[in-house]
C-alpha cells in the first residue's frame, strides 16, 4: 500500500470536516458549489488541492456513499505589484489543473484612502468585496479561505501590538457567514508539504519576505515592510527561540479562548445598545437644534442605561454605535471610544466628539447623538468602504 503523505492527509481531513459541517448546518447538497479563494500561494493551492480531492465524497462513511459537490476557485488580482496579472493567470491555471471548475479571475481597484486601515486594509476590503460578488453571482454555498495556524498566531501578536482589546486578540474566526477557514489547525509548513505531495508549484508573495538586511519598519530602499511580514520573519522566531516550540499553537489556542469570551460580551453589549437606542421618530421636543438637529440617520442613545452598565459592556456598545453610523472599524480606536465614554460617565459639558469617517457625537438633554457624515454631493469622491476587521 502506498504511503499517504501526512500533510496531505491532515489537509484532506480538515476540508472533509468543513464540508461535512456545511452539509449539516448550511444544507450543502449534491451538485452545490463551494469556492476556494486562491492567491497562488502554498496555503490556498493546498486548500484547492484538498478540496478537489474531497469534493466527490462529502459525507461518505461505512453507512453512506456520500455525494459529490462542485469546487471552483476565485483568484483576485489586486493590481498592486508589477506582473500581478501573470501571477493571477498562473494561479487560475493551476486551479484548473487540479480539477476546479469554474475558476474565475477578478481584478480589483485598491483605494487606500482615509479610514481604509492602510494599503493592506484597503486590499483586504477590495478582496472580500470581489469574493462576495463572485459568490453571489455563482450561488456558491461557501467560500474557503487558506489561513493557517501561523496566520492566526500572527494576528494575535498584531492585535496585542495595536492594543485593540480582546476582540482583536481573538484573531480570525473559523467560520463567519459564507466564509470558512479549514486550515486554522495546520501549520504553514504543512501546506507547503501538501503542494509538494500533489506536484504543484506555488508562488511566494514578495511582500511576505523580509528584504535582506532589513531589521526595522523600512526595508530595502526605505520601502515599508508590512507589519505582518515583520512579525512572521522577526518576532515569531525570537519567541520560539526564547520560549521554546509550541508558541504558535499557544497563541492560536489563546485566540480561540478569547473569541468565545468576546462573542459573549458582544452579545450582551448588543442587548445594551438595543435597550439604549431611542427611535428618532418618537423623540420628545427636547433635542439638539440647528446643525445638531437629529435626523433619521442619527443614532440617539439614552445615557441612563449606558451609565448604569458595566464599563466593559458600555464601551463595546459605544464602539458598535460608532460603527453603525459609518466609522471604519480599522480606524476606530480606543481613543475614540474613550471620548464617547466620557460623554456618558464624565460629562462636563464638553463639545462634539469627532469620529473616523467624519461622524460626530455629542450629548444633550441626557441623550447621546451620533451623527454620520453628511452625504457626498453627486460626483464627489466617496470614502472607502469599512474594512472587515482581522480578515486577512
Amino acid at each position: 500500500m502506498a504511503r499517504v503523505d501526512p500533510a496531505l492527509a491532515a489537509a484532506r481531513a480538515a476540508v472533509r470536516a468543513e464540508l461535512a459541517d456545511l452539509a449539516r448546518d448550511r444544507g450543502l447538497a449534491a451538485g452545490d458549489l463551494v469556492l476556494v479563494a486562491c492567491s497562488g500561494g502554498a496555503d490556498s493551492l493546498a486548500l484547492a488541492a484538498a478540496a478537489a480531492l474531497e469534493a466527490p465524497r462529502v459525507g461518505r462513511s461505512v453507512r453512506s456513499a456520500g455525494f459529490a459537490v462542485r469546487v471552483g476557485a476565485v483568484v483576485v488580482d489586486h493590481g498592486m505589484q508589477e506582473g500581478s496579472d501573470v501571477v493571477a493567470a498562473t494561479a487560475a491555471a493551476r486551479c484548473r489543473d487540479l480539477g476546479l471548475d469554474p475558476v474565475l479571475v477578478r481584478r480589483v481597484r485598491v483605494d487606500a484612502g482615509p479610514g481604509a486601515d492602510g494599503p493592506e486594509g484597503a486590499a483586504r476590503a477590495a478582496r472580500y468585496a470581489a469574493l462576495d460578488g463572485v459568490a453571489d453571482e455563482t450561488g456558491a454555498v461557501a467560500v474557503l479561505l487558506g489561513h493557517t495556524l501561523d496566520d492566526q498566531a500572527e494576528s494575535v501578536l498584531l492585535g496585542l501590538a495595536r492594543g485593540s482589546g480582546a476582540r482583536s486578540l481573538a484573531g480570525m474566526p473559523r467560520r463567519r457567514g459564507r466564509y470558512r477557514r479549514p486550515f486554522l489547525g495546520l501549520r504553514r509548513a504543512q501546506t507547503e508539504a501538501v503542494c509538494a505531495a500533489v506536484g504543484v508549484d506555488f508562488w511566494t508573495d514578495p511582500t511576505n519576505l523580509m528584504p535582506d538586511g532589513a531589521e526595522g519598519v523600512d526595508g530595502e530602499g526605505g520601502a515599508a515592510v508590512p507589519a505582518r511580514t515583520r512579525v512572521r520573519a522577526a518576532v515569531v522566531p525570537v519567541l520560539e527561540d526564547a520560549l521554546g516550540p509550541g508558541v504558535v499553537e499557544s497563541l492560536a489556542r489563546t485566540a480561540g479562548q478569547l473569541r468565545a469570551d468576546a462573542d459573549a460580551l458582544d452579545a450582551l453589549a448588543a442587548d445594551l445598545l438595543a435597550a439604549a437606542t431611542l427611535p428618532t421618530g418618537e423623540l420628545s421636543d427636547v433635542q439638539p437644534t440647528g446643525a445638531h438637529q437629529a435626523s433619521d440617520r442619527t443614532l440617539v442613545l439614552d445615557v441612563g442605561p449606558l451609565a448604569e452598565a458595566h464599563a466593559a459592556l458600555r464601551r463595546r456598545a459605544l464602539r458598535s454605535a460608532a460603527l453603525a453610523v459609518g466609522c471604519p472599524p480599522g480606524a476606530t480606536t480606543a481613543r475614540h471610544v474613550d471620548a464617547l465614554d466620557a460623554l456618558v460617565v464624565s460629562w462636563r459639558g464638553q463639545g462634539d466628539v469627532h469620529l473616523p469617517g467624519d461622524a460626530r457625537a455629542l450629548r444633550a438633554c441626557g441623550r447621546l447623538y451620533l451623527r454620520p457624515a453628511e452625504p457626498h454631493p453627486a460626483g464627489a469622491a466617496h470614502p472607502p468602504a469599512p474594512t472587515p476587521p482581522l480578515e486577512e
